[in-house]
């Protein structure tokens, strides 16, 4: 009898035991779909791993009409390594992004003493909560949902680097709370986006009372694009049918500190701006069409240190305009033409700019493998007839990643 007991506990414990067994030697699972991925065996946890590199060549030309080589700009642009995953459910999902090369960590912005006076390796560090098809919740530092050619990765991007009006009036990355919801009527889509954020920018040392309030609407009349194509640039997917995007929205930021309220140098006293955003994009068949109206305004944008130093908010705004086609061998041919216009109150200071630009682009592996080659006229039409500059500019890049 005692061996027929033994015997029958040791057959149902073979089952609990081989279970354990199983679960403590498997193996996690490994993907190669975006980058390197491994999720845990119990898949309590994955991790993503991804890097890219841009590695460039450009050249300035004197003038208009000499072409002699002003300078030259050989240098890595952008060095990222990203990981991404879930956390415990794949509804709770995590976002880190760091930078390495030099021109990708605002040393230009030394003078920050008061907001920050280190390299700025990380980008992202945020945590996305999806309790639903609907909704979408993050906290922590990440882009904020402005302009459209902003958020877009740079890695995703038809020319070499985005346009001028990006460079004055993108509102960037900034530390807080954002929300999405989006849904559909049939086949028309909408999205809408908020952000309740610090208003200083990225990885700061210290923040105010004043805090920057940020809401954009995009409508999708003819459906989603696909694969996300509204947040890539150029018609990679080479919509068979009509798509497009329209979009606004608006940034209040209070007390901001910088000249570009996430960005910029130190004001030398607090102020509020408020920055305005309108685009539109359409792709079909190869064919895209981007256009983008942003503007900025603030009560007083000058400021004033004890010593009679100043610097201001550039007040004003700007358009941009790219049109590219898509063909059948992978290579893309672009145009594209920038302005940004101040406003009346710091044209004795800043001048209208201008930017024609052409590009050709070969995509060997989407965006992740491409060659660029872009030719770019410059300007900087003075309002009164000093210190007007034109020249041409000349680049190369490859963007290599994983």
């Amino acid at each position: 009898m005692r061996i027929y007991t033994f015997l029958l506990a040791l057959l149902l414990a073979c089952p609990i035991a081989a279970s354990a067994q199983s679960t403590e030697t498997a193996a996690p699972r490994i993907s190669f779909q975006r980058g390197i991925g491994v999720t845990a065996p119990d898949s309590a946890f994955s991790l993503n791993l991804r890097f890219r590199m841009q590695s460039r060549a450009v050249y300035n030309s004197i003038s208009k009409d000499d072409l002699g080589v002003s300078e030259y700009e050989l240098r890595v642009r952008r060095l990222r390594l990203r990981l991404e995953g879930f956390m415990y459910s794949p509804k709770l999902t995590y976002l880190v992004q760091l930078s390495f090369s030099r021109g990708d960590m605002d040393w230009s912005m030394r003078d920050q003493s008061n907001i920050n006076t280190s390299p700025n390796v990380l980008r992202d560090a945020a945590i996305y909560y999806r309790p639903n098809d609907n909704w979408q919740f993050t906290f922590g530092q990440t882009k904020l949902p402005g302009n459209r050619q902003r958020v877009i990765s740079s890695g995703d991007q038809q020319f070499v680097d985005r346009s001028i009006v990006n460079v004055v009036f993108n509102i960037d990355r900034d530390f807080g709370l954002q929300a999405v919801y989006s849904n559909s009527v049939g086949n028309f889509n909408y999205l809408l986006k908020g952000a309740l954020t610090s208003g200083e920018g990225r990885n700061v040392f210290t923040t105010d009372k004043g805090l920057s309030y940020t809401g954009r609407v995009e409508l999708l009349p003819f459906g989603k694009f696909t694969n996300g194509g509204d947040y890539f640039e150029g018609d990679l997917e080479r919509e068979q049918t009509v798509k497009v995007s329209l979009a606004g929205g608006m940034n209040h930021n209070e007390n901001a500190r910088r000249t570009g309220g996430q960005t910029g140098r130190d004001l030398y006293e607090a102020r509020d701006m408020q920055t305005y955003i309108f685009d539109g994009l359409l792709k079909y068949r190869g064919m895209a069409l981007y256009a983008e109206y942003m503007a900025r305004d603030a009560d007083n944008p000058f400021t004033q240190n004890s010593t009679g130093d100043t610097r201001y908010i550039l007040t004003g705004h700007g358009q941009n305009y790219q049109l590219s086609y898509l063909f059948r061998n992978n290579i893309e041919v672009a145009g594209r033409y920038s302005r940004i216009t101040p406003d009346r109150e710091i044209r004795n200071v800043e001048n209208m700019e201008e930017a024609y630009m052409a590009g050709l682009t070969k995509y060997l592996r989407r965006h992740r493998l491409k060659l660029q080659g872009n030719i770019a006229y410059h300007s900087l039409n003075a309002f009164s007839p000093v210190n007007n500059d034109y020249h041409w500019t000349g680049a190369f890049q490859i963007e290599l990643g994983i």
